[in-house]
């Protein structure tokens, strides 16, 4: 295995320990609709997560399946840390990491729904920095080494480009390009700094690519809640506050933990599972001026299946409406798909069938898998490197959410518990 190869399988958690029986996703693509759940295959999700727990891969998870607002699967495993033994509950708090770019995308949106910021706006519109940025692109020598070149933007990088990660904008903890390696050695997490300090860092480094070329995960939802706060002239958490989360009755959700009652409620991963390799500080008891909109809250499965149920009623919840239905709809188009111009980094973490939103990622066909990976056309998803996961279903009036902390089970975790839930439908 070479150097980008064993890169892309540690970035994509590829490499690990198979515990379980394969079980199979034959069948369960784009089930027709009206689909009900089988409780008796159900059950193989309980025998699937006791084995996590028994053979010490996890600490526990907590796991719910909603069907026509209902819940039709809930059950918790384990511990929420092996040192304390409390058991897991619907209040314990887990890191949310990738999965608070949803709560931020929904909320830009509402944003953009009432016209404080709007989509095709440049984002040096308001972040003057970013009206220079350069793109790097790498040169190679005929004795095989690179250099980086910078380059001007073909086009001004916009809103949309931050919503859909086709802004250039990288993370620096994966990969082995120039730019990425940049991030990497511009030590952008040192110090204590807030929104407005790190967008500044982050436009001083090049862009991966072109604005609009290439879909590139990074921190362009960091850059995307700047630009909230420089539009509504409020911190990110004060307007997720009072658009989202306390409309919507999510009580435990938020940057950091001051609470002593709470901070006892934090789920932690295995000892020897520890390590996000996200490059910075994670732990949600170290409070910091930051508020990293693209992985840095947590929440509860009490407030999260709220946010879900939210998004799968196409943006009500319990007679309030958070999202107008063509707002819904802006938002879960694929924007990434034939004909957009927008090539596909070699990480492309919306994954096989999907293609990306406003935000979330969007399935649109069934993949190139045989047999294709389970789901409905139309799926919505997000997932992020604690193991967190979230699937709606529109089709089948369905949601299930999956809240663990384990950064290096994740992937083949959430990838059996999709087969099993799909497994478990009938028509």
């Amino acid at each position: 295995m070479n150097l980008r190869q064993m890169l892309r399988a540690l970035a994509c958690g590829a490499v690990m320990l198979a515990v379980a029986p394969q079980v199979r996703a034959e069948g369960t693509f784009d089930i027709p609709k009206g689909a009900h759940f089988n409780k008796d295959k159900l059950a193989k999700i309980t025998a699937f997560f006791k084995n996590e727990v028994e053979t010490g891969k996890i600490a526990g998870a907590n796991v719910l399946i909603q069907q026509h607002g209902k819940p039709v699967y809930h059950e918790t495993f384990g511990v929420q840390d092996v040192e304390s033994k409390k058991p897991i509950t619907d209040k314990t708090i887990f890191r949310l990491f990738s999965m608070t770019k949803a709560i931020t995308s929904v909320v830009a949106m509402q944003l953009v729904e009432d016209g404080t910021i709007k989509l095709d706006d440049p984002v040096s519109k308001y972040i003057p920095s970013f009206a220079n940025v350069k793109v790097g692109v790498e040169k190679k020598a005929e004795d095989g080494t690179k250099t980086l070149e910078l380059v001007p933007a073909i086009r001004p990088m916009t809103v949309r480009d931050l919503m859909v990660h086709t802004s250039g904008i990288t993370y620096g903890f994966y990969g082995d390009t120039l730019v990425r390696k940049a991030y990497a050695a511009a030590n952008i997490y040192d110090g204590d700094f807030d929104l407005a300090g790190f967008a500044e860092r982050i436009a001083k480094l090049p862009l991966h690519n072109q604005p609009g070329a290439l879909w590139q995960y990074g921190h362009s939802t960091d850059i995307l809640a700047r630009v909230m706060e420089v539009a509504s002239g409020k911190s990110l958490f004060t307007i997720m506050r009072e658009r989202l989360l306390d409309p919507l009755g999510m009580v435990d959700t938020g940057f950091y933990i001051t609470d002593p009652e709470k901070q006892q409620r934090i789920a932690l991963p295995v000892p020897n599972d520890s390590n996000f390799r996200v490059g910075r500080d994670t732990n949600p008891t170290n409070v910091k001026k930051i508020e990293f909109a693209s992985g840095g809250m947590y929440s509860t499965m009490a407030d999260y299946r709220r946010f879900t149920q939210m998004l799968l009623n196409g943006g009500t919840f319990e007679g309030k409406t958070y999202l107008k239905p063509e707002t819904f709809k802006l938002m879960t188009t694929d924007y990434v798909g034939p004909g957009s111009g927008v090539e596909r980094d070699y990480f492309y973490f919306p994954g096989d069938g999907f293609g990306m939103g406003l935000g979330l990622a969007v399935r649109t066909d069934p993949g190139n898998a045989k047999p294709p990976p389970p789901g409905s056309l139309g799926e919505l998803k997000w997932d992020g490197a604690s193991g967190c996961y979230f699937v709606v279903d529109r089709k089948q009036d369905m949601f299930f959410v999956l809240l663990e902390q384990t950064p290096t089970e994740r992937q083949r975790i959430q990838r059996t518990l999709k087969q099993l839930v799909y497994e478990a439908l009938e028509n």
